[in-house]
């Protein structure tokens, strides 16, 4: 089966304004973020979607109900942003002189979070989820062709965390992309091609393809 795939980042925070690690805070989007949301929402920016699937943070559900209202999203638990552990609710000016903060900084990131996820658990984690997912995009495709309604590429849309994004299309991408390559700001995000046998997808062998930015007509991050 194949899929079209949009990855969209949670419109912005509070916490993201401020520069803050943000993962298990469960925030909702600030005023700022929404209206940008609005803004593009109201230009066409954002593709339309047979399914929406969410992490279950508020800011992912927030964000899911102005880009696709009416349309009842499928929450995905395995998306949930990673724990930051000693650094939740900290921005970098914060944590300058803390030992651990400089010892995750010299390792580019690979060090576990001190007391919250290593980067590998919580890749495990996002992956387990869009697995997960692609069954239910299995699902749907059969239900459309026993409607006969003819067949078509579904569309299915995750509104989730940046993390998310990096950690799936690092893991299941096809262009060789390392996980900080794929970083993308507060409401955008990468579009792709999603596919694989039902074995293939039974195994977690997922592969991402033609993965291209989400192209907005204006910066407004």
């Amino acid at each position: 089966m194949s899929w079209r795939l949009f990855l969209i980042r949670h419109g912005m925070t509070e916490g993201n304004r401020e520069k803050r690690y943000i993962g298990k805070t469960d925030e909702g989007l600030c005023d700022e973020g929404r209206r940008m949301l609005e803004r593009r929402k109201a230009a066409g920016e954002y593709p339309e979607a047979d399914l929406v699937f969410v992490s279950p943070m508020r800011r992912c559900l927030e964000t899911a109900e102005v880009l696709y209202p009416g349309q009842e999203p499928v929450v995905i638990e395995e998306f949930r942003e990673c724990d930051f552990g000693l650094f939740e609710g900290k921005n970098y000016r914060e944590l300058t002189g803390n030992v651990h903060y400089q010892a995750w900084i010299d390792s580019g990131g690979t060090l576990p979070f001190p007391e919250g996820e290593s980067r590998g658990a919580f890749q495990d984690r996002c992956c387990a989820g869009l697995v997960r997912m692609a069954g239910i995009c299995a699902e749907w495709e059969r239900a459309e062709e026993k409607k006969g309604t003819g067949r078509r590429e579904l569309r299915a849309a995750c509104v989730v965390h940046g993390g998310t994004i990096m950690a799936l299309l690092e893991r299941f991408g096809t262009e060789g992309g390392d996980y900080y390559s794929y970083q993308c700001g507060s409401g955008q995000g990468y579009r792709c091609a999603a596919g694989g046998s039902p074995e293939e997808i039974g195994k977690g062998e997922i592969e991402l393809s033609c993965i291209q930015p989400l192209v907005f007509s204006q910066d407004l991050s």
